[in-house]
């Protein structure tokens, strides 16, 4: 069984509301060879990423940038992971108030130091909420968990 580590933060219910789409996403019934799990950036340990084969990144954009909890988490795991999670794929989606560019180039910024491996463009979510920015986090979800189980990344 393969594992999908989705690590978003969620002070919203907005926020919450994408968070559970991607874990919907990546636990569908087209999916069968998936474990997926949902952390909180402060629940999220390096231990978490280590035995992960995949992650998800979710973040808001907080004053232009990627949420303090998300920093915080990559911070922790930095380098208890360095060199020991090289070409991890990865894949981020940002709910931005504004255009979202910030929160992913900081992120972005930060996990290229890891050697992570980007397999999916950064799903940016902004503007007011739509119902769509769920569907759009479900897709994601369902994209990462079933390349991972077809070995596609």
């Amino acid at each position: 069984m393969k594992r999908l580590l989705i690590v978003a933060n969620a002070p919203s219910a907005n926020t919450r509301t994408l968070a559970e789409a991607v874990l919907a996403g990546a636990g569908s019934a087209e999916v069968d060879g998936v474990e997926a799990r949902w952390l909180e950036p402060l629940q999220a340990r390096a231990d978490d990423v280590l035995s992960a084969d995949a992650l998800v990144l979710g973040t808001t954009e907080n004053f232009g940038l990627l949420s303090g909890l998300m920093k915080d988490f990559l911070e922790r795991v930095y380098t208890p992971c360095l060199e020991r999670t090289e070409g991890r794929p990865w894949a981020l989606y940002v709910r931005a108030g504004n255009d979202g560019a910030g929160a992913v180039s900081s992120l972005t910024r930060i996990v290229t130091g890891l050697r992570w491996r980007e397999v999916q463009p950064p799903l940016v979510l902004a503007g007011d909420w739509d119902d769509a920015h769920r569907d759009r986090a479900h897709e994601l979800g369902l994209i990462m968990a079933a390349s991972l189980e077809a070995g596609v990344i």
